[in-house]
């Protein structure tokens, strides 16, 4: 009997283990191999430098954005990367500004921190004036100010209160914070309608966009000589903001409009408000630029040995607003990926699958070269008819939530990827990089690729001070990010590519979504 029941205990664990899911195999010489290069011999914050001190801004289809991507393209080459090409994108309007000068000169001097809207005209040539305050935020304000605002210098904002700043603007995740990004997110229903409030009486952005297309024509028509606003955000001589005009032709432009830090935009206000006379010294050299609506992406390769028609790619966007030299907002995302596929190249490990960077145009105006690229190569969103190349997608791997180290990869709903991950990320604990969440970030191009169903992926990045301090704002610049961070998010990223290359199958997906038609 005791014989028979070891039998039967045999079989049922000899089942059991031939039931059981494979191990995922992790390459812990090649792990540490990659760690080494990115700590001792990291090229990183270089490439960082390149491109924010040197080739910064770079809103797309802009000079700046053109000379970024020679110089990207020369350095992939340095590499050792294959098939460097760009990939021509539709985008709209050229903008660039070439000088920028705001002073108070009455009651008493004060030079102004600010910079121009992208998207608005310069003032050809210095102007002067005194400011009137005109808040425009409803029709009823476009009618009420008809006729009064011709060759104004006008405050279009009131006042935005500055908070007392008692909390540091710089954080990192504590394991608390990871727990809680493990959870999945309680069930129910997304709102998608948001209630109006005074600053804005328009509930969907359709809406908003129609009003300020309304706005725009109502200051052009009757004659505003410069806008100026207090900005969105902000405090510490710190502003966030973007654009003022529209990159699309068949928009007409606005005035010249620029935005000032909230300290400086509140004391003009206060002052015109009460009746002390003003003057202000403004302007702006910009340029837009209609010759070309085109911009590109910018694709290279490690070519894989086996499996080389499947793809792993690593990437990010390369454009970047202009009030900085965009160094969180995302050259902080190209430099990582850059040094990953220079890590894998130095070393010179074996890859599968070829690893591909890609570096967008457009993220800032809605995912616009991703989702070219996503279209001509995989799939299309509004058919779902997809392409033989979406069956050759590996992963995608994205980095564009600021300068802070990877702590960890959003799934994007895929449970079959957690295990694969899991074990990935388990030699990178001792880095920092331990989660694994359910969740799905918003707001980055590996939307562009999950909206066809395909494996695309943010990592959990540190926040720091991006969302407090540097995105979109005057103080996005390469002193905001600490390069320890950065050598270790390209360890990481490096480690992804290199697994997901040589993995023995891709990375499993989920079902394709429904077709989503353009609203």
């Amino acid at each position: 009997m005791k014989l028979r029941a070891f039998f039967v205990f045999l079989f049922v664990w000899l089942l059991a283990a031939a039931s059981a899911p494979a191990q995922e195999k992790v390459d812990l010489g090649a792990i540490s191999r990659i760690k080494a290069e990115a700590f001792e011999n990291s090229k990183v914050m270089d490439h960082l430098f390149y491109l924010t001190d040197v080739h910064a801004p770079r809103i797309s289809n802009s000079p700046g954005y053109r000379a970024g991507a020679e110089w990207t393209i020369g350095r992939l080459k340095e590499y050792g990367l294959e098939n460097i090409h760009k990939e021509t994108v539709a985008y709209g309007r050229g903008w660039s500004y070439q000088r920028f000068s705001a002073h108070l000169i009455e009651p008493q001097y004060a030079p102004l921190i600010g910079f121009p809207l992208a998207w608005t005209p310069g003032t050809n040539g210095p102007v002067a004036g005194e400011p009137v305050i005109a808040v425009l935020r409803s029709d009823a304000d476009l009618e009420k100010f008809k006729g009064k605002l011709k060759g104004k210098i006008v405050l279009t904002d009131t006042p935005r209160q500055i908070p007392l700043p008692l909390q540091p603007d710089a954080r990192r995740y504590s394991d608390i914070d990871l727990a809680q990004l493990f959870a999945a997110p309680e069930p129910g229903a997304r709102q998608d309608r948001r209630p109006p409030t005074p600053d804005s009486p328009f509930v969907t952005r359709e809406e908003q966009a129609a009003f300020r297309r309304r706005l725009t024509d109502f200051a052009r028509n009757e004659g505003l000589l410069v806008t100026i606003t207090g900005g969105l955000a902000g405090n510490n001589g710190t502003v966030f903001a973007t654009s003022g005009g529209s990159r699309e032709v068949k928009d007409s432009l606005p005035p010249p409009g620029i935005v000032l830090v909230p300290e400086h935009y509140n004391r003009l206000y206060r002052l015109v408000e009460k009746k002390i006379p003003v003057k202000l010294e403004l302007e702006v050299q910009a340029r837009i630029d209609e010759s070309s609506l085109d911009c590109f992406n910018i694709v290279a390769d490690l070519t894989g040995a086996g499996k080389k028609d499947e793809v792993v790619i690593l990437g990010g966007h390369f454009d970047t607003w202009h009030g900085a030299t965009g160094a969180t907002d995302n050259s902080s995302g190209v430099s990582v990926a850059m040094e990953a596929a220079r890590i894998l190249k130095t070393l010179k490990l074996p890859l599968s699958r070829t690893v591909r960077l890609a570096f967008w145009a457009g993220e800032e105006a809605g995912f616009i070269g991703s989702r070219a690229y996503v279209k001509e190569h995989f799939a299309d969103r509004a058919t779902m008819a997809v392409k033989p190349e979406h069956a050759k997608l590996a992963a995608y791997f994205n980095y564009d939530n600021g300068g802070g180290k990877i702590r960890g990869i959003y799934l994007q709903n895929n449970d079959m990827a957690r295990p694969i991950f899991e074990a990935w990320l388990k030699p990178l604990n001792d880095i920092g990089a331990t989660a694994t969440t359910i969740r799905n970030t918003s707001g980055t191009d590996h939307l562009s690729f999950d909206e066809v169903g395909l494996p695309g992926f943010q990592f959990i990045q540190d926040p720091l001070a991006y969302v407090t301090r540097t995105l979109h704002s005057n103080m996005d610049v390469y002193d905001a990010i600490p390069p320890g961070d950065l050598m270790q998010s390209a360890a990481v990223m490096a480690v992804f590519a290199y697994h997901a290359a040589n993995r023995d199958e891709m990375i499993p997906r989920k079902p394709l979504p429904k077709k989503q038609p353009p609203r």
